[in-house]
């Protein structure tokens, strides 16, 4: 099969087109034959080292395709039939993955290959991270930071679902008109503007409930600036770079005319979809969103497999709105 590796970490270019031998199938295992990845920061952060993963590897989170194989005990799917597989340790970037049946959800007839691809990692991730790392509800203000990015474009939506008052933040007109469009109530341009003093104006000076920072490094100092006193920072990402070790201190406020007794957590899928029930309802919400029209999927860009370092170039560049499929077959 064709597929995509990395043998030393680096830069976009340590992608390589390899053919290597299609997998086979364990008893508890289906072999998809993958149509769309999604391409995610989680990707670079592999790829460049920024995450330790052993090497070599098949890069590829998420991706949609079609069961070709099964392994014998295998029993809640069939040959032929269209799944998505929203979070594997490595491997969508080829034609084929062998992966565990419990990983795998269903595509509902009504959501095309596209769309389910968009959405899958990124979609569920909002919906985690509004829906139980803070329950969102209509007492609650919220900022999101990159909010026309893949999440952040999902999460603005979900928020304001769940009834929030959804401050944004983004670095472009066009980008700002994106997070408008998925129903923030005010957007920010960090680029021109500090975003602590337009979160102070927007909330009277109290500051918010809760920050969804995906950005990192460049924002975290002043994402905690931006919370009321009790207020939970979400470090669900790191575009910027990796934030450096915390003074637990940090979080208390040392003034008393300061905000502290602050919340600090760092939430990934994997312990949200911890077994296939959970991904199951999980997946179901989602899908019912956007097959009612509560929520809109992000507009998406599709490299074939072969482009995979023009992908990776361009996520990096974080001039990217929306996401980025690799057409593997």
């Amino acid at each position: 099969m064709l597929c995509i590796t990395v043998e030393k970490y680096g830069t976009p270019d340590q992608l390589q087109l390899q053919i290597l031998p299609t997998p086979t199938v364990e008893p508890d295992q289906v072999l998809v034959k993958v149509k769309y990845a999604g391409v995610n920061f989680v990707d670079i952060y592999e790829r460049s080292g920024v995450y330790s993963t052993p090497l070599p590897l098949i890069p590829g989170k998420e991706g949609v395709g079609e069961i070709v194989a099964m392994g014998s005990g295998v029993k809640a799917f069939h040959i032929g039939q269209r799944v998505g597989f929203p979070y594997v340790e490595q491997g969508a970037y080829g034609e084929y993955i062998a992966l565990c049946a419990d990983g795998l959800v269903s595509l509902p007839e009504s959501i095309c290959d596209e769309v389910a691809a968009s959405v899958l990692l990124q979609g569920l991730t909002a919906l985690f991270l509004s829906h139980e790392t803070f329950p969102l509800n209509q007492q609650h203000t919220v900022l999101i930071h990159a909010a026309a990015g893949g999440v952040g474009f999902l999460l603005v939506q979900m928020a304001k679902l769940r009834g929030a008052r959804v401050i944004g933040t983004v670095s472009s007109a066009a980008k700002a008109l994106l997070a408008f469009q998925a129903g923030a109530d005010k957007v920010i341009r960090y680029d021109c503007e500090n975003f602590v003093d337009g979160v102070m104006d927007f909330t009277a000076g109290q500051g918010v409930d809760v920050v969804y920072d995906s950005v990192g490094l460049r924002t975290f100092e002043d994402s905690l600036k931006a919370l009321k006193n009790r207020g939970l920072l979400v470090a669900c990402g790191q575009a910027s770079g990796e934030v450096p070790p915390v003074a637990l201190n940090r979080l208390l406020g040392c003034r008393a005319s300061e905000r502290g007794s602050f919340y600090l957590t760092r939430p990934v899928i994997r312990h949200y979809i911890s077994d296939a029930m959970a991904l199951k309802q999980q997946a179901s919400l989602l899908f019912d969103y956007l097959s009612l029209g509560k929520i809109q999927p992000p507009c998406y860009q599709i490299y074939s497999l072969e482009q995979a370092k023009e992908a990776h170039y361009a996520l990096e560049s974080r001039q990217v709105t929306g996401k980025l499929l690799l057409s593997c077959s």
